[in-house]
């Protein structure tokens, strides 16, 4: 059944979103055209974790976020006949328009079709009457941008930005391979498992550059829903020009989150969209520190109390059960150094020019991430606090078919990217 269908069906019934066997081409259409509602193959690694589809299945343990402009809800839940952790991203389908609809539809889609361990996958999707449940893998440590606002408020070391960067820019490369634009290249859309592997996500602004099986140099598509993701988006996209943009645009957006990283600030976070794009445009290449692009406000951003946004509280991301962390490997000096490589890496990604940008896949063999090979699989985990796998709270299980009678205490993250 499509998510449009949804809106006709019984409030208490459960529908799995089967897929249609779909080719590679197919799925650009859903891309570049206007695309009938329905589904494509799931991956194999999908169905042999959690393919239940059986709401009894699932425990609502913690309320964790809401995202989508509010219409998801986000929880921790646990899938009680393994016991296995898992996100359950559940949305009122009536309260969304047509264009929330296709952007849900697109996200999920995709989320099964591409196959790569960089790349965040949903488990199963299925509706319960008007609602969509999406299952997706627990990842302990959420996003790289809750990690900064609960951890690393003056920005993360260089070698956990390399840890984190490497992994993020490995699923950006298989994308583009595959002819796809991401278009919302972010810290918030980067996500780390509870044992250091970091996946892409935030597919719903994705565009692809084949149309009618054939590979365009350009694309003059403005994102959707874009506002709260121009900060990272490339001067030749804002522009809108006649020379539209390619798979480059992303290259920029990489340079705009190593300066995230570094600093604990979003630059061009406080301008408006023109100022933005004239700063970007004056170059050259600012440093990762330029307070020029930074938010100019009386302190430095400071430890945030929501819940990191993978599906636990901040609460119980450290065996200790608290949120106080001493240890000196989560704080980051403010008068701390990035070597040349790092400078560099900034620098190219971020030259007005697309073409003096380098391709995603030339950009892991730069230096900044040669050091990669010489440490061990384990390094992220060693630069962040242990993650522990058992919910604070555990609530009854919330049945979907009735309106959601809970309130969002401040601790809920409310920037939780579907």
């Amino acid at each position: 059944m499509s998510l449009l269908d949804c809106f006709c069906t019984s409030r208490t019934r459960v529908e799995s979103l089967r897929p249609e066997k779909q080719s590679e081409s197919s799925i650009h259409q859903y891309l570049v055209d206007e695309p009938p509602l329905s589904w494509s193959p799931p991956s194999a690694r999908a169905n042999e974790v959690i393919g239940s589809t059986t709401v009894s299945h699932y425990e609502l343990q913690v309320e964790i976020g809401r995202g989508f402009d509010n219409l998801t809800s986000v929880y921790l839940a646990r899938h009680t006949p393994t016991g296995t952790l898992v996100t359950i991203k559940i949305t009122n389908l009536e309260n969304c328009t047509d264009e929330r609809l296709k952007a849900l539809q697109k996200e999920v889609i995709l989320s099964h079709f591409f196959q790569h361990p960089n790349i965040t996958t949903y488990w199963t999707v299925f509706t319960v009457g008007s609602w969509l449940w999406v299952i997706s893998p627990f990842m302990a440590y959420g996003s790289a941008s809750q990690l900064l606002k609960t951890y690393f408020p003056e920005g993360m070391s260089e070698t956990l930005i390399r840890n984190i960067l490497f992994g993020a820019v490995q699923g950006l490369n298989y994308l583009h391979q595959n002819g796809c634009i991401h278009r919302s290249f972010k810290a918030s859309h980067i996500l780390i498992s509870g044992d250091g592997l970091v996946t892409l996500s935030g597919l719903s602004h994705l565009h692809s550059l084949v149309k009618h099986g054939q590979r365009h140099r350009a694309v003059f598509d403005f994102p959707q829903f874009s506002t709260s993701v121009q900060p990272w988006l490339s001067p030749e996209l804002l522009r809108q020009d006649l020379y539209g943009y390619n798979v480059k645009s992303d290259i920029y957006s990489i340079g705009i989150t190593a300066c995230e990283l570094a600093s604990g600030q979003v630059p061009f976070q406080d301008m408006h969209r023109t100022q933005m794009l004239l700063q970007k445009l004056k170059g050259p290449p600012y440093s990762p520190l330029d307070l020029s692009t930074l938010p100019q406000s009386d302190s430095r951003m400071r430890n945030s109390q929501s819940g990191v946004d993978s599906g636990i509280g901040e609460s119980v991301l450290v065996s200790s059960g608290t949120h106080t962390v001493n240890s000196d490997r989560l704080r980051t000096p403010s008068s701390k150094t990035f070597s040349p490589a790092f400078f560099s890496l900034v620098q190219l990604c971020l030259q007005q020019d697309p073409e003096k940008r380098p391709s995603a896949s030339s950009l892991l063999s730069h230096a900044f991430f040669k050091q990669m090979k010489e440490e061990s699989q384990d390094s992220i985990l060693s630069l962040l606090p242990p993650a522990y796998n058992k919910p604070a709270v555990a609530l009854a299980p919330v049945a979907p078919w009735t309106e959601l009678e809970c309130d969002f205490p401040d601790a809920i993250d409310p920037d939780w990217a579907f």
